[in-house]
């Protein structure tokens, strides 16, 4: 019998790590994506950046400019 089981992401380790235990035989469906164009390429990029800059001053290694800062250049 063959069952679809979605398991939120952040679980997945943990189910697969289950399903194995308990001797079932797992297939995890391949996902198909389509390539990113070139504009949502750069987003993401932009993207990973800012949040890597978000990390570095959690980390106290980089000071971020404020929003009255940021408006002051506008």
């Amino acid at each position: 019998m063959e069952f679809i089981v979605n398991v939120p992401e952040n679980q997945a380790d943990f189910f697969l790590e289950l399903a194995k235990n308990l001797k079932f035989k797992v297939e995890p469906k391949a996902t198909t994506r389509k390539p990113l164009t070139a504009e949502q390429q750069e987003w993401v990029d932009d993207l990973k950046e800012s949040l890597h800059q978000v990390e570095l001053h959690r980390q106290g290694k980089i000071k971020l400019k404020t929003l009255d800062e940021l408006i002051d250049e506008l």
